[in-house]
């Protein structure tokens, strides 16, 4: 009886089974997808410190980059860095970080770094930008090394120059319009209100630094400086570029700046038809020629100095001061003081220089 009774329940669980597997059966042929599929989970990609971005699908690098950091009229805001700009001495910081300091404390600097793109040309520096959650970019420099200090006027500090103005040239071609700072420049204010600050319908091809302001904002006899200038992408623009760039075959000894001041003077800018403004060292000051004004500075620019340390030393002095005055709105003798400040490490930097023939 017992066994009949086993024998009944173990029929009535293989029917059932059996009936199950018909029924799963019937419904995979039905469905359009298996019903015990794997699914088909994307793999982790390598984060892009590895990988660069599919060309194919996303556009090259450097579109990828401009695209991450531009504003919605398409202006982003460039500087180059190698080794030198973001590694410390020890005692300093790097300038790069000091760079970046400035942009945190600057008034109405700090949402800028959303619009910074940091062009590195090698591997640490690109490493540390990564770092930093910054926007980043290699720049490939057909196997030249950049990593190392490029003393002024030395031949690896003239080529870095024209690779830099090459990379720009692209920009432009590519419809960017750019400022371009150099990382020795602080950034204390932001300065999108001053270069906007123009006539109704006005554009402006160029705006411009100088070592030296004459007083006349469209005068061709100021003295200008590349380290920090906003530019428009356009047919003139592109076009003075490409003739500064050709220019470097038959320059040899001069930087790229020198070249850029003798197209100046020779006409060229007013031969494409560029409008160009001279900023007004008040507020694109510099340390060849200081801005006394506390309250009006917008950027300070470490130029007429030789050394990365000669740099940092001069321009913590800057910051340090700048803090001072931001601790009390009504810090006049922060004010009255600032421009009294000396750059003695830069101009202690030129000792030993001597200026070729």
């Amino acid at each position: 009886m017992i066994n009949t009774k086993f024998q009944i329940n173990h029929v009535a669980i293989y029917t059932l089974v059996l009936l199950g597997l018909i029924f799963v059966f019937v419904l995979s042929t039905l469905s359009s997808k298996p019903l015990f599929a794997f699914r088909n989970y994307p793999c982790q990609q390598p984060s892009s410190t590895s990988t660069p971005a599919d060309p194919t699908i996303v556009g090259d690098e450097l579109e990828t980059a401009l695209a991450g950091a531009s504003t919605e009229n398409k202006t982003v805001i460039i500087a180059v860095v190698n080794k030198a700009y973001v590694e410390g001495d020890g005692d300093n910081k790097p300038l790069l970080d000091l760079f970046l300091d400035s942009l945190w404390l600057g008034e109405g600097t700090q949402g800028l770094v959303d619009h910074l793109l940091l062009v590195t040309v090698d591997q640490t520096s690109y490493e540390r930008c990564r770092f930093l959650r910054l926007h980043c970019y290699k720049l490939k420099t057909d196997g030249v090394e950049f990593d190392g200090e490029q003393l002024y006027m030395s031949q690896d500090f003239i080529n870095m120059m024209w690779r830099r103005t090459l990379f720009l040239l692209d920009v432009l071609k590519r419809g960017y319009s750019f400022i371009f700072t150099d990382a020795d420049v602080m950034w204390l204010r932001n300065p999108f209100p001053r270069l906007n600050n123009l006539s109704v319908n006005e554009t402006i091809d160029l705006q411009i630094s100088t070592d030296q302001f004459n007083g006349n904002d469209r005068s061709e006899t100021n003295n200008i400086n590349t380290g920090i200038y906003m530019i428009k992408s356009n047919n003139r623009t592109v076009s003075l570029f490409e003739s500064w760039y050709d220019r470097r075959i038959n320059s040899t000894g001069l930087k790229e700046q020198d070249v850029l001041v003798n197209m100046l003077h020779e006409g060229v800018f007013r031969e494409l038809g560029l409008n160009v403004r001279f900023l007004n060292t008040l507020y694109f000051s510099g340390f060849c020629q200081d801005s006394r004004d506390i309250k009006a500075v917008t950027t300070v620019h470490a130029n007429c100095c030789r050394t990365i340390s000669a740099k940092v030393a001069d321009l913590t002095a800057v910051i340090q001061h700048w803090k001072r005055f931001q601790n009390s709105a009504t810090n006049e003798t922060a004010a009255a003081t600032y421009g009294m400040l000396k750059h003695d490490a830069c101009s202690g930097s030129w000792k030993d220089f001597k200026f070729s023939k």
